[in-house]
C-alpha cells in the first residue's frame, strides 16, 4: 500500500499547531510537530503569514514531499463545508468574519485551487482523535469537551460524530446553551474565568496562565474561580450526558491543563446528579485534534 501524507492543523484563538500525518498509519511524522502562539485579532495578512510559516516549517521538518491534503480544526461558528469564517464578538479572529479561509490558505501556500482542504470543528476533531488514541472508545458513546478561549463539544457514537437529532443539542454545540445570565461560554472559557476573577478581586488579568499561577500560589479567589468553573461545566453538560447516554466524558483544551483545580468540583457535581459516567482528561490535546482532523480525509 502506498503511504500518503496530509497536513494536520489545529487552529485556536491563541495558537496554531501543525504536523505532517502519515494517513496510512494515522501517525504524526517525527519532528514535524510545530506550534506558535499568536494574537488572532491581528490583521488578516499577518495571521495568514504566521500560519504559512508554521505549515512550511512542519513540512520542511518532516522531509515529506508528497502532501495530498490539509485538514484543519477550527473553532466555530464556521461554515466547514465552504471554509468561511463566521466568528464574531468572541475576542478572536475579529477581522476574519465572512472571509473564505480555504482560499486564503491556498493562496498563501501557492497550492492549486483544487488542492484538498477540509475544515472541521475543533472539538469534533479532538473527540475523533481521542477515539483513535483509545480504541475501546470505538464501542462507546463518548462526549468530548474542549475548554479554552471558547467552549467546544462533540458527541461520538461508536466512532461516528453525531450533530443532529434529539439526543444532542443543535449542531452538537454547547457553547451557546442558555446558562445563568447568558450562555455557557460566558462562564466556561478563559474569558469566563477572568471575568469571574475580576468580579471577586477587582483585578484585571491578561490571560488564563496568570490566573492559573495565582491559584497554584495559593490565591484563594483564583482557586474559587476554577472550582466554580468545574461546577458550571458540570451543570451545562449533565442534561446532555443523560440525553446522549454518554458512557465516557473526555475533557481537553488549554484549560484542561488546570484540571487539578476544577476536576474535583466537576466530578462532585456530576456524581450528585446521579450519574456514574467515566471522566478523563486528555494529556495531548493537540495530537488528538490533528489525528481527528486528518481522519476526516480518510472517511
Amino acid at each position: 500500500m502506498n503511504t500518503s501524507y496530509a497536513i494536520g492543523l489545529d487552529i485556536g484563538g491563541t495558537h496554531i499547531t501543525a504536523a505532517v500525518i502519515n494517513k496510512t498509519e494515522m501517525k504524526v511524522m517525527e519532528l514535524s510537530l510545530y506550534k506558535e502562539s499568536f494574537d488572532s485579532n491581528l490583521p488578516v495578512n499577518q495571521v495568514i503569514a504566521i500560519w504559512k510559516k508554521v505549515i512550511n516549517t512542519a513540512i520542511e521538518n518532516s522531509k515529506v514531499e508528497n502532501i495530498t491534503g490539509i485538514a484543519v480544526c477550527m473553532p466555530g461558528p464556521f461554515d466547514y463545508e465552504k471554509g468561511i469564517c463566521w466568528i464574531k464578538d468572541q475576542s478572536k479572529y475579529e477581522h476574519f468574519y465572512g472571509l473564505n479561509v480555504r482560499e486564503l490558505l491556498l493562496e498563501s501556500l501557492k497550492f492549486p485551487n483544487d488542492f484538498p482542504v477540509l475544515f472541521e470543528n475543533d472539538a469534533v476533531c479532538f473527540g475523533k482523535g481521542e477515539v483513535f488514541k483509545q480504541q475501546e472508545n470505538l464501542s462507546k458513546k463518548v462526549m468530548a469537551v474542549t475548554l479554552g478561549t471558547g467552549l467546544g463539544a462533540c458527541f461520538i457514537d461508536k466512532g461516528v460524530s453525531i450533530s443532529t437529532g434529539n439526543q444532542v443539542p443543535t449542531d452538537g454545540e454547547i457553547y451557546n446553551l442558555v446558562y445563568k445570565e447568558g450562555i455557557a461560554e460566558d462562564y466556561v472559557s478563559v474569558r469566563g474565568l477572568l471575568s469571574h476573577y475580576k468580579t471577586l478581586s477587582g483585578f484585571t488579568l491578561k490571560n488564563g496562565l496568570e490566573l492559573y499561577n495565582l491559584a497554584k500560589n495559593g490565591d484563594q479567589q483564583a482557586v474559587k474561580v476554577f472550582e466554580t468553573m468545574g461546577e458550571d461545566l458540570a451543570e451545562v453538560v449533565i442534561p446532555w450526558i443523560k440525553n446522549f447516554s454518554a458512557e465516557h466524558i473526555i475533557i481537553g483544551g488549554k484549560i484542561a491543563n488546570a484540571s487539578d483545580l476544577f476536576l474535583s468540583t466537576f466530578n462532585k457535581t456530576v456524581k450528585e446528579s446521579g450519574l456514574e459516567t467515566q471522566v478523563s482528561i486528555s494529556t495531548d490535546n493537540e495530537i488528538a485534534a490533528l489525528l481527528g482532523a486528518v481522519s476526516f480525509l480518510r472517511d
